[in-house]
């Protein structure tokens, strides 16, 4: 099962994450890497039969690096422990809203958070505006296409504590109003990732959330063209 491989390595990757262990360890990862792009490559197909915006990505649009950027952080650890792919229209640097999927183990001490997830995360300032006027104008269509995301919840990890300034209070947008990142998440155990049809129902999943993407992306484009 490629996916319990993938946890495997990843795990052994968190107990010994150098560059001397990689190094190691680097076909074993391409093996893994390789087989991640063919799983992209299916559910870049998958949600090009629901969401025509992204049909024509590749994996190489998709999928983020192993490596890790330690030039700000105080963890100067060189690897990632998770694969992470975004499908979203022009690709992951793109901007838009899109599809996230992301592979990490649990357990052993381990933050582990394996999950789907549907929506848009760093939002500049005037992007984030015209989202959030959308969410004011159109609060009820937004309300109903979260409902309709099949397990999946608002990510309200980062949050405003009140509703930010020039938009009304009081309304059944608060929470919405108050989200910096605009998305929905979906946790996923490790027993759900090595099920033999996770492809289809990943597929079927993100399928449910489309509904909430395209509302989102609307806004980011007007925002785009109201720059340009």
């Amino acid at each position: 099962n490629t996916m319990r491989e993938t946890i495997a390595f990843l795990r052994e990757l968190a107990a010994n994450n150098n560059k001397q262990w990689f190094d190691a360890n680097r076909a074993r990862y391409r093996v893994l890497r390789t087989r991640f792009e063919e799983f992209t490559a299916e559910l870049i197909d998958g949600i090009g039969t629901f969401d025509a915006e992204v049909r024509g990505l590749t994996p190489k649009d998709c999928i983020f690096r192993i490596n890790r950027d330690t030039r700000f952080s105080n963890d100067k650890s060189p690897y990632k422990t998770h694969f992470s792919t975004y499908i979203c229209p022009h690709g992951k640097k793109s901007g838009y809203a899109g599809y996230y999927f992301h592979v990490e183990p649990e357990g052993d001490g381990m933050i582990g958070h394996s999950l789907l997830a549907s929506g848009a995360v760093c939002i500049p300032p005037i992007v984030l505006k015209s989202i959030r006027e959308e969410i004011l104008d159109n609060g009820e269509q937004m309300l109903a296409s979260i409902a309709a995301a099949k397990g999946f919840e608002v990510d309200r990890t980062y949050s405003l504590k009140r509703t930010p300034t020039g938009f009304p209070t009081g309304t059944p947008y608060d929470d919405l109003l108050k989200l910096k990142d605009v998305c929905l998440g979906r946790p996923m155990s490790e027993e759900e990732l090595c099920r033999a049809d996770l492809l289809p129902r990943t597929i079927e999943a993100f399928h449910s959330t489309q509904p909430f993407i395209a509302q989102v992306n609307r806004a980011i484009q007007y925002a785009y063209e109201e720059m340009m």
